[in-house]
This record gives structure tokens, C-alpha cells and sequence, in this order.
């Protein structure tokens, strides 16, 4: 495993492989490495020849500045979990390496609904500085195929249609929500927690799974008014958002029968700490 930290000698690396056609896979990470992150690493050395993971907390996509300068960095401990795994290279850029002071131009990227639902409403510019560093990650990296978690549902959808825009040739794969024993999805935020929190932040998958279990017999309105109860019961947890929408499209249902794949999506507020899940509802011949 190589760690670099300037786009030429990863580059470098990448271009002796590739010229011995071999396949690249790619993981982007903001480090706080977990298992979910690990999953994608796993899953790309098992379907390609050279693997390279790269770890960059990116600026341009945090809407607040507090959530930025929070965020866990962990670059030591996060190299420590993938020498287990043994990807070929590691790229850990500083912020002037990937956004030079003479600038880089801007992917055109019409992200429609994609930027007003959600995540997009509720963390204005959110996606397009995701755009933003996905596009100059891809152009460094010149991947074959990238892995993004299935947790951040929404923000896989707009890496799909941004490489569908820019007809990059890349296959852009997912890996499942990878949770903890007690439900909660995995985040590198969870970190952030205090252990009452952490016990407190379980109750939000325990919710969408109870919507899960019983969308046969109860309207939409109904789960959803009563897993909001769930998750503020304590007053620890405020619900910024709890929707039911579409797998493919991402429009807002109403309805179980408004689509064949729903899938429900929330974002949290535990404390000072802002978790995200989702669930899909699996409906099977009936």
C-alpha cells in the first residue's frame, strides 16, 4: 500500500498500472474510516486488478462551517485500518492540492430535482460542491469503476447523473448501509456522540424499520407521524426531515402504491450531530 499526497506521483502510480490494462476501481472517502467505508474497499479489490482510496475532508461541501471544522480527522488511525486491507494506493491530498489558487473550471452539471429535495433542500449548495470534488477526484484518479455507500442514498443518485451528464466512462457502483448491532446506520460522525446520544441516535433505524414492517397496514401519513414520535420521544432527537419517495427518481410520494420501490429517508439533529439513513421497502409479487 503506497500513500501519496500530490496528484503527480499518484498519477504516476496509477498510469504504470494502467498501462498494463488493468482495471481501477475507486473509493472516495472523507476519512473517520468504518466499516461501511471498509465494505467499499473490500467490495473494490474483489472486482478489480488495482484499487486506490483516497481521504480528503472537502471544504466546498459543508454548508456550515461549524460541521467542517468538527468533522473527525483521522488520517493515522484511517491508514492503520486499510493496511489490513492492502488497496494499492492511499490519496490523502491537503485542500490546495485538490483546489489550486489558479482554480479549476467548474463541471456544468443540472442536477434538477435532485438539489431541491432532501439533503438538497435542507443543506443548500451541499451537492454541488459534492459535484464539484467527485468531478476533480475522477479527472485525477481516471477510474474504471467507483464505490459509494448506499447510506447516502441521495448523494449516490447525483454522482449517477452527474457521471451520466458528463458521459464519463465510469461505472458507478454501491454498497449496502453497513449498520451497527443496535441498527444505526454507520457514519463517521457518530464518533461525535456522547454515549447518551449514541444509545438515543438507535431509536432512528428502529423508526424506519418500523415503517418498513407495517406499510401493509397503515397509510404512509399514519408510519410516518408516529416514527417522528419515536425518534423526539425523549426530546434528545429532532426530526429535520422524514420522507417517503421514489428508489429511482427521488420524487416525494404519499402513497406505498405512488411506487414500486419507495424508500423512506430522514435526517436527525442528535444534539450538535446531524445523522442521515434511509430504508427501501421491499414490496415482492403482492
Amino acid at each position: 500500500m503506497q500513500v501519496f499526497d500530490t496528484i503527480k506521483e499518484l498519477q504516476a502510480a496509477i498510469s504504470i498500472q494502467k498501462g498494463t490494462s488493468k482495471k481501477v476501481g475507486f473509493v472516495p472517502t472523507m476519512g473517520a474510516l468504518h466499516k461501511g467505508h471498509l465494505s467499499l474497499v473490500e467490495l473494490a479489490l474483489k472486482e478489480n486488478e488495482v484499487v486506490v482510496v483516497s481521504i480528503f475532508v472537502n471544504p466546498t461541501q459543508f454548508n456550515n462551517p461549524d460541521d467542517l471544522k468538527n468533522y473527525p480527522r483521522t488520517l493515522e488511525s484511517d491508514l492503520e485500518l486499510l493496511k489490513d486491507l492492502s488497496p494499492d494506493f492511499v490519496f490523502a491530498p491537503a485542500v490546495d492540492e485538490i483546489y489550486p489558487a489558479k482554480g479549476i473550471v467548474k463541471p456544468a452539471v443540472n442536477l434538477g430535482l435532485l438539489e431541491k429535495t432532501m439533503e438538497g433542500k435542507h443543506r443548500p449548495c451541499h451537492f454541488n460542491g459534492v459535484v464539484q470534488v467527485v468531478a476533480r477526484l475522477f479527472e485525477i484518479v481516471q477510474p474504471d469503476k467507483a464505490y459509494f455507500g448506499s447510506k447516502d442514498f441521495q448523494q449516490l443518485a447525483v454522482i449517477k447523473e452527474m457521471t451520466r451528464q458528463l458521459k464519463l466512462p465510469i461505472e458507478i457502483a454501491s454498497g449496502e448501509t453497513i449498520r451497527d448491532a443496535d441498527g444505526l446506520a454507520m457514519s463517521s460522525r457518530n464518533v461525535l456522540l456522547s454515549a447518551e446520544q449514541r444509545s438515543e441516535a438507535s431509536g432512528i433505524s428502529k423508526a424506519l424499520f418500523y415503517i418498513r414492517d407495517n406499510w401493509k397496514v397503515k397509510s404512509a401519513a399514519e408510519l410516518c407521524s408516529e416514527a417522528i414520535r419515536r425518534i423526539e420521544k425523549n426530546g434528545l432527537m429532532k426530526v429535520e426531515y422524514l420522507e417517503l419517495a421514489d428508489s429511482n427518481t427521488l420524487e416525494t410520494i404519499h402513497s406505498f402504491d405512488q411506487s414500486p420501490v419507495p424508500r423512506i429517508f430522514t435526517a436527525v439533529q442528535v444534539g450538535k450531530v446531524r445523522l442521515i439513513d434511509n430504508i427501501g421497502i421491499i414490496k415482492g409479487d403482492d
